[in-house]
């Protein structure tokens, strides 16, 4: 059964780091791309972050510089790290399983929440 599983989130002040993980299992994460999402309440659903099989990442504009996105395909595991966090950064942070970033997303992560407040 696929499944993604993201975890880490939690409540942080502004300026804090956080660091989210999303653990595939029931595929090979090795041959596909996996993104981040995420919605914030009365918003709609954005792309964040995604990085590709091969480990080139690819960022929004509103995240460049402050987050990274890494792949450890051993533990089968896509990390986003945040850090110089914002208000606006609050969410519910989703990963999802693509066949390359470019591509449509093919399975969604149930998500974790990222509260910001000083």
């Amino acid at each position: 059964q696929v499944q993604l599983v993201e975890s880490g989130g939690g409540l942080v002040q502004p300026g804090d780091s956080l660091r989210l993980s999303c653990v595939a299992s029931g595929f090979t994460l090795d041959d596909y791309a996996i993104a981040w999402f995420r919605q914030a309440p009365g918003k709609e659903r954005e792309g964040v972050s995604c990085i590709n099989s091969d480990g080139t990442p690819d960022y929004k504009d509103f995240v460049k510089g402050r987050f990274t996105i890494s792949r450890d395909n051993a533990k089968n595991t896509v990390y986003l790290q945040m850090n110089s966090v914002k208000p606006e950064d609050m969410a519910v942070y989703y990963c999802a399983s693509a066949q390359a970033c470019s591509g449509g997303v093919i399975d969604w992560g149930q998500g974790t929440q990222v509260t910001v407040s000083s």
